[in-house]
């Protein structure tokens, strides 16, 4: 996303309550699916994504959570509902948290703890986490490396998998083991600007 993305909305971020006021969570969902459609799969960085997002297969949770402690409780009852709910129906959850682990280093730490909770909860080997935020860094890079923008997100998230749809996925794709060399080729083609103009593109057509 533009990197003022998080600038415009952050008065409707602010006035989240408890599982999020509608106008707030519509704009949030509005910009992850913007970045789901143009980034991940566009440029398909996940070649997973497009069956699971064409059949509505994914859940949009956003937390009003400001705590490490609110964050893992919404953690623990997404993750318990994915587990309980049919595959068909629900296939894999992204749970922003826009307003806790805004901080990249916070959120770097904290997913320690969110793994902690998912053997805690005897879901591994169940469910995997993956990590998404607006600031992702790889150990070893700069901060503006084009690189990191693999898994940046327009907001904190914890994307939650499904270990069994995970090992589908890779099974029937020839050459799973690539997708990471792949993408950092692809955004190192694109560079900076061309990621930008993913985002003006839709400006101009406005």
């Amino acid at each position: 996303m533009p990197p003022d993305i998080l600038k415009i909305l952050r008065p409707s971020i602010d006035v989240l309550m408890p599982y999020a006021v509608a106008a707030a969570a519509d704009e949030i969902v509005a910009g992850t699916r913007l970045w789901l459609e143009r980034a991940v799969i566009g440029l398909n960085l996940c070649p997973f994504a497009k069956a699971v997002y064409n059949k509505e297969q994914i859940r949009y949770a956003i937390t009003a959570a400001r705590s490490a402690d609110e964050l893992l409780a919404e953690l623990a009852h997404e993750m318990e509902m994915l587990k309980q709910t049919d595959p068909s129906e629900l296939d894999t959850t992204l749970l922003i948290h826009p307003l806790a682990m805004t901080n990249f280093m916070d959120y770097h730490f904290f997913l320690g703890e969110a793994l902690a909770t998912v053997k805690n909860l005897g879901l591994e080997g169940v469910i995997q986490i993956a990590s998404l935020h607006p600031d992702y860094e790889f150990s070893g890079t700069a901060t503006d490396d084009i690189d990191n923008y693999t898994n940046r997100s327009p907001y904190p998230t914890l994307h939650l998998l499904r270990e069994a749809s995970v090992d589908r996925a890779v099974a029937a794709y020839p050459d799973a083991a690539e997708i990471f060399a792949r993408n950092i080729k692809t955004l190192h083609r694109l560079g900076h600007q061309g990621w930008q103009q993913l985002w003006l593109a839709g400006e101009k057509k406005k």
